[in-house]
C-alpha cells in the first residue's frame, strides 16, 4: 500500500487550490496562536481558500480561542465568531463607546467594561461543517457531528448529532446511543494515518461492528 497522504501538504487536492488544509495553512500565520487545527483537516472556498482566517474566523482580537479537531470538512464560509464578537449587556446600551477614543475612552475605560464572556470554542475530530454555518462563541461540536447548511449553532453539538436551522437544533442523530459510545472509545482519528488507510473500506462503508473489526 502507498503512503498516506502528507498533512503537511497545503494543497491536499493535485490540481485543486479551492482546497487547503488547515494545519499547513495556519502555520503561515505564526502570529495567530489562539487557532489550532488536526491533521487532514481542510477548508473548501470557491472564491479564496487561502483566506479562511480572514473570512471564517470573525473578530479575532487574541482572546479567546478555537480549536479544530482531525479530519474535519470545513465547507464555503464556515463562519466562526470569537468572543471579541460580544457585547457589554449588563447595562442600558452595548455600545462600545471606548473603542472610538476621545472623552469616550476616557469616560470608562475599555478593561471596565463588563464584556459578555465567550469560552473556548472547540471542533472535535471527524466534524462536517455545512456551507455558511455560523459557530458562536463558546461552543464546542462533538466528534462526528454534521452541521447543516447556514445553521446558526448557539449550543453545544452532542457527538455524532446532525443539526440544523437557526438557532441549530438536532434534527437527527448519525448512530444509536450505543454505537456512538463504542465510536468514541475507538477514535479512530487517534490512529496512525497507516492504519486510519487501512480501516477506509470499514469507515465510508461498513458500519460499528465493521470498523471495530478492522
Amino acid at each position: 500500500m502507498s503512503a498516506p497522504p502528507d498533512p503537511g501538504a497545503l494543497y491536499p487536492v493535485p490540481g485543486d487550490t479551492s482546497t487547503v488544509l488547515l494545519k499547513p495553512l495556519l502555520s503561515l500565520f505564526p502570529d495567530v496562536t489562539n487557532v489550532t487545527a488536526g491533521d487532514y483537516s481542510y477548508y473548501h472556498d470557491h472564491e479564496d481558500a487561502l483566506r479562511f482566517l480572514e473570512r471564517c474566523v470573525r473578530y479575532n482580537f487574541g482572546f479567546g480561542s478555537l480549536s479544530i479537531g482531525r479530519y474535519c470538512a470545513i465547507a464555503h464560509r464556515a463562519t466562526f465568531l470569537m468572543p471579541g464578537a460580544n457585547h457589554a449587556v449588563a447595562g442600558p446600551s452595548t455600545f462600545p463607546f471606548g473603542i472610538f477614543g476621545g472623552s469616550f475612552a476616557e469616560a470608562l475605560p475599555l478593561s471596565d467594561y463588563p464584556w459578555r464572556g465567550g469560552g473556548p470554542t472547540a471542533v472535535g475530530h471527524d466534524v462536517w461543517l455545512g456551507t455558511a454555518c455560523l459557530i458562536m462563541p463558546g461552543v464546542t461540536v462533538g466528534h462526528g457531528a454534521i452541521v447543516g447548511a447556514r445553521a446558526v449553532v448557539t449550543r453545544d453539538v452532542p457527538p455524532y448529532a446532525i443539526v440544523a436551522g437557526n438557532p441549530a437544533q438536532v434534527v437527527k442523530m448519525r448512530f444509536p446511543a450505543g454505537d456512538v459510545g463504542r465510536l468514541l472509545d475507538i477514535a479512530w482519528w487517534d490512529w496512525p494515518a497507516e492504519r486510519v488507510a487501512r480501516a477506509i473500506p470499514a469507515l465510508v462503508t461498513g458500519g460499528v461492528d465493521a470498523l471495530i473489526r478492522a
